[in-house]
């Protein structure tokens, strides 16, 4: 029975590799010989890694130009940093010099600047992109901010950091500039052969054209001349309303407080004579009327009034004007009365 049990069982044993080859660990398979087909394929194989190799190193990848490259629009990126990049180093050249901070009345007294920047279309051609509004604003506003920096350093004399920012914001400018700023200057208004000055004010649907005199001071020889009774209700200064009184025309008081303000801001009550004739409206658009004409009138006579008057914003059109009747409602605004039946 031994017999015919050793062979089966050397049939049915399973066979492994390590039981017909033995394990030989890698670093004495160096000298082991190979068969030549894996000799061919090693070869085959080291061939492609070096046309690899060779192909990686013609279409190496460069570097970008701009690290604002992958953005879409490296050329407007590059240029709002280049601005940012200038006032921060504008703000540490001020520092430096102590210009800044600077107190509030110190900067008042700054010239107010008239910068004339590249329009929409020309900035669109200057960063070879189309620019939208918003952008163009962020780079306006860079610009205005660099560009006050500059006002400080003209004002201070400091010339390095003035030609330095200069250099920065001539490269924005418009070359329309001197044409602008011929534009933007009011024609000089003078007075006539007695005096006076003539203006226009507009308030709603009134207008009121205004002629203003100074005030003369009465001669004393005419004072005292006996019968001469007609200078007995003369004031310093007058304001007539359509040949009416300015009391009588104007009953409600907050009008007339609108009519005296320009005298008040500019410190000119009773100095002149007003004169006006005043069209369409009603009491309170009159009135505005007649108080923007007076402060332009003022504005002629004394032109050192202007800032002032500016800042109290009398010398500004008030652009307000009656909302429009609506379809379906009883007014701009106001709507019927909601009825059930």
């Amino acid at each position: 029975m031994n017999v015919l049990r050793n062979p089966a069982r050397q049939v049915l044993r399973r066979s492994y590799t390590t039981a017909r080859r033995p394990f030989v660990p890698p670093a004495q398979l160096n000298n082991v010989q190979r068969r030549t087909g894996g000799a061919r394929r090693r070869r085959k194989r080291d061939e492609e890694e070096e046309d690899d190799v060779q192909w990686q190193g013609d279409f190496e990848k460069s570097s970008p130009p701009s690290p604002t490259f992958y953005t879409g629009r490296s050329e407007y990126y590059d240029q709002v940093i280049l601005l940012q990049n200038a006032i921060v180093q504008a703000r540490k050249s001020l520092k430096m010099l102590h210009l800044l901070p600077l107190p509030e009345f110190a900067r008042n007294s700054l010239p107010t600047p008239f910068p004339i920047w590249k329009d929409l279309e020309e900035m669109s051609a200057d960063f070879q992109s189309p620019m939208t509004r918003s952008r163009y604003r962020r780079v306006i506003k860079l610009l205005n901010e660099l560009n006050g920096y500059f006002n400080i350093a003209k004002a201070a004399n400091a010339s390095e950091v003035k030609i330095t920012i200069g250099s920065i914001i001539a490269l924005f400018e418009s070359g329309k500039k001197a044409a602008s700023l011929a534009q933007r200057q009011k024609k000089t208004v003078s007075l006539d052969q007695y005096g006076r000055s003539y203006s226009v004010g507009k308030r709603k649907t009134s207008s009121a054209r205004v002629w203003m005199i100074p005030v003369h001071a009465q001669p004393t020889s005419m004072k005292t001349q006996k019968g001469l009774s007609d200078y007995e209700g003369i004031t310093t200064s007058t304001i007539l309303v359509n040949n009416i009184p300015l009391v009588e025309y104007f009953p409600i008081p907050a009008d007339r407080e609108r009519i005296m303000r320009p005298f008040k801001v500019a410190g000119v009550v009773g100095a002149y004579n007003v004169f006006a004739i005043v069209r369409g409206g009603g009491t309170t658009g009159q009135s505005g009327a007649l108080s923007h004409g007076i402060a332009k009138g003022l504005v002629i006579h004394e032109p050192k009034l202007t800032t002032v008057l500016r800042k109290a914003q009398l010398t500004r059109r008030d652009p307000r004007m009656v909302e429009r009747k609506k379809t379906g409602l009883a007014k701009a605004r106001k709507r019927y009365a909601w009825v059930k039946r």
